[in-house]
């Protein structure tokens, strides 16, 4: 078992310097609409998962809509396709932890 996942698009669907990606994911966060802190947050978003450059805006809205939720949220389910390869039942990564251009996110 690999202890990282390195990041698989980093340079092609999102910035591979952090300083670059952390000015990008600010200014989409900014544009996006939260809710109101008094609405109930959703149990699910589904937000695509393209490059920045074409979804960006739109996942940054549904990302948007967990504000009111930070530092309460206790675990995030990322479900995804798989692109390259037919895959019967559920496909987990084996590694303890995402790298991204942002550092690791431990994967429990």
């Amino acid at each position: 078992m690999s202890a990282v996942r390195p990041p698989a698009h980093a340079g092609r669907f999102y910035p591979h310097d952090p300083t670059t990606l952390r000015t990008i994911v600010a200014g989409l966060v900014e544009q996006a609409r939260p809710r109101p802190p008094d609405e109930a947050v959703p149990r699910a978003i589904i937000v695509p998962h393209a490059g920045y450059a074409y979804s960006g805006a739109v996942a940054a809205r549904g990302h948007a809509t967990l504000a009111p939720a930070a530092g309460r949220l206790r675990r995030v389910v990322l479900l995804g396709p798989a692109h390259y390869v037919w895959v019967r039942g559920v496909a987990a990564p084996a590694a303890m932890a995402f790298g991204t251009p942002l550092g690791l996110v431990p994967i429990d």
